[in-house]
């Protein structure tokens, strides 16, 4: 009976599919003219929601009119009616939002106290219980040669409280391409499906500049962000990076709803240059850490809406063989929902990440995923899907 619904489910899927008209954005800087990434790009009728890639596309499938939000912290919101995007990729200008200079705003508080009471009210915002239709996307090299490659489309339901967030995951489609060797472990690897969400609901990233100690290891300083009246940017910045590595943070924040709407951090070149490297083995040398969360308020619900990870390292064995490793993550919420869904106990992924899942490819998921590929990456996944 299961086998006969998930096939009657596909066919109505690719009968949907079938009636849908495929719309491309491709939004661009209307001064620079320099392709946008990370626009939060919402289809009304849908409800989906999609992030532009570096090369500021955006694309997806549509049965008829929708009104179309785009916004970026950085650009003025622009608002589309489906029917006017005829041609086969639709360029969409966002002027930049500039309104003056970042002028340092001036604080009876210590910034970082005023950041423990952004996360803590952030935390508290966020929608919970939800469900969230999650797309993720990993890329893997070694030595410099793109070695494997998995995505996959996943539902995650959120239940608990606000500092004790818990998800179920179940996986709809996945594919894997490339092989990875054993000796890497799932952690090598990127995400954690497991705490990936407790993780971003929590805010753990920003743990290292909301301890005590982080005052006299960190400059503060708060702004205005010109780009956007509405938002005030903190920026957090290691004291002495010549030392310990430690990261650069940005966070940009609703100054009046004080919610947290992106948040990220780098190690900046000249404290890795700064940095000795390990020789003992199983040491891991970084030269590569990024990462960025995005969040968005949609009426009164507030979520995640995508996340991006790259990490580079080299490794060091126990033949003293160094192994240069790079990985990039992508994690895109491409619908969000406060309805819950029914599975049972035996249908939750458990597994650390989905390397080790068999492929269960059932439609071009990826078409429609809220991340299009970039050419590159296209070339990357193609490249390795037929790798004999």
């Amino acid at each position: 009976m299961k086998q006969h619904l998930i096939v009657l489910l596909l066919i109505f899927s690719l009968n949907a599919f079938s009636q849908n008209e495929e719309k491309v954005i491709v939004l661009k800087d209307a001064d620079t003219n320099l392709p946008i990434e990370d626009a939060t790009v919402f289809v009304a009728k849908t409800r989906q929601t999609l992030l532009s890639n570096a090369e500021g596309t955006v694309s997806f499938v549509l049965n008829g009119i929708s009104n179309i939000q785009v916004t970026h912290s950085s650009y003025v919101m622009v608002k589309i009616r489906s029917n006017t995007l005829k041609e086969k990729q639709n360029v969409v200008y966002m002027k930049n939002n500039i309104t003056g200079l970042d002028e340092i705003i001036i604080t009876k508080q210590h910034p970082q106290k005023i950041l423990k009471a952004l996360v803590e009210n952030s935390i508290n915002k966020l929608t919970i219980p939800g469900r969230l239709k999650v797309y993720s996307r990993e890329f893997f090299k070694k030595n410099g040669t793109n070695s494997y490659y998995n995505d996959g489309l996943m539902n995650f339901q959120l239940f608990g409280k606000e500092k004790n967030i818990r998800a179920d995951i179940l996986i709809e489609q996945n594919r894997s391409y490339g092989l990875i060797e054993e000796d890497f472990s799932p952690d090598v690897l990127g995400y954690n499906l497991n705490d990936i969400i407790e993780n971003y609901y929590s805010f753990k990233y920003l743990e290292p500049i909301l301890d005590q100690s982080a005052k006299k290891k960190y400059d503060f300083l708060i702004k205005s962000y010109s780009k956007n009246d509405d938002y005030y940017v903190m920026s957090i910045t290691p004291v002495d990076p010549t030392k310990i590595m430690r990261d650069d943070f940005t966070i940009i924040y609703d100054r009046k709803r004080k919610l947290i709407v992106e948040a990220s951090s780098f190690v900046s070149p000249n404290t890795f240059s700064n940095i000795k490297d390990k020789t003992a083995v199983g040491s891991k040398n970084i030269y590569k850490s990024s990462f960025k969360t995005i969040y968005r308020l949609d009426n009164s619900n507030y979520y995640l809406v995508g996340s991006r990870e790259e990490i580079g390292f080299e490794r060091i064995d126990k033949k003293n063989i160094r192994t240069d490793i790079e990985v990039k993550n992508y994690f895109i919420i491409t619908n969000f929902s406060t309805h819950k869904f029914t599975y049972s106990n035996s249908d939750v992924f458990k597994e650390k990440t989905l390397y080790n899942k068999k492929n269960s490819i059932l439609t071009n998921y990826w078409d429609v995923s809220g991340l299009t590929a970039t050419e590159e990456e296209e070339a990357i996944i193609g490249t390795l899907e037929f790798r004999p």
